[in-house]
């Protein structure tokens, strides 16, 4: 059709970041396309691959003043990057050199919450997001007991778990990066637990994901991150029992029908 555009898709483009009505070359994708796909590919090898930079999130964190927090820097027992990939059991669990010095933490009273820094599946994530979310929602915790920061090495989401009991906290929450996908490598999670216990399940954990430029803001995930928190307590209760009736955000599109 004489003046059509070379891509009538594009404008629905926006609206996702999805890979939709990309077209084709001959056998293949166009040009401009395969070499997007290759690009995000690589970039989520990058961040599946990439190393948590420890000191950095500790300035980071010391930039928004909470910096004497920090305590502690803890591994898995998955011992690199390699056997963290291929053993996700090892990842789950502390290692016990650190299992020990936690649990020689000696607090006034009873930690309310733990708050764990894992590298997960994307650095990437932790290295931009963990600091502000970290930060963001310790200022809205002001009353409850909180236990010192951990920054944890080759960590799966169940390692919080592992920590939160060493530390003997009533809950706790991990921030760790997702797994990468073809459209965010960049992507952090924060997994809330109430009454951390060893071999708890994922459905006793509550999910406030997608944390990222794109999606939540840390300001906003710390506010669905402390809802729930304070729900947990409430209810005494974590996970699929536990429902996040938070208002939505403003800035977030609506879902559902009108």
């Amino acid at each position: 059709m004489t003046g059509a555009p070379s891509d009538a898709w594009s404008a629905f483009r926006q609206f996702t970041a999805a890979r939709i009505a990309l077209g084709r070359s001959g056998d293949g994708l166009p040009t401009p396309h395969l070499l997007d796909f290759q690009l995000a590919h690589a970039r989520a090898r990058d961040a599946v691959l990439g190393t948590m930079d420890t000191d950095s999130i500790v300035a980071q964190i010391d930039e928004h003043g909470f910096g004497t927090h920090v305590k502690f820097t803890v591994s898995s027992q998955a011992d690199d990057r390699n056997v963290f990939l291929q053993r996700p059991d090892l990842g789950r669990r502390l290692c016990p050199e650190d299992a020990e010095v936690l649990s020689k933490f000696e607090a006034d009273e009873t930690p309310d919450v733990a708050f764990v820094i894992g590298d997960g599946l994307s650095a990437l994530a932790v290295q931009t997001y963990a600091a502000p979310t970290l930060a963001a929602a310790f200022r809205l915790v002001p009353d409850l007991s909180v236990a010192p920061f951990v920054l944890a090495h080759q960590a799966r989401v169940a390692l919080g778990d592992d920590i939160g009991v060493a530390l003997g906290a009533r809950s706790v929450v991990n921030l760790i990066g997702e797994r990468p996908g073809l459209s965010a490598a960049d992507s952090l999670g924060a997994y809330l637990t109430y009454g951390p216990r060893i071999g708890a399940q994922n459905a006793d954990r509550n999910c406030v994901s997608n944390i990222r430029d794109g999606g939540l803001s840390p300001e906003e995930a710390a506010a669905r991150i402390v809802y729930l928190l304070r729900a947990a307590f409430d209810q005494g209760r974590s996970g699929y029992q536990l429902k996040d009736l938070s208002a939505p955000s403003p800035s977030l599109p609506p879902t559902g029908p009108d």
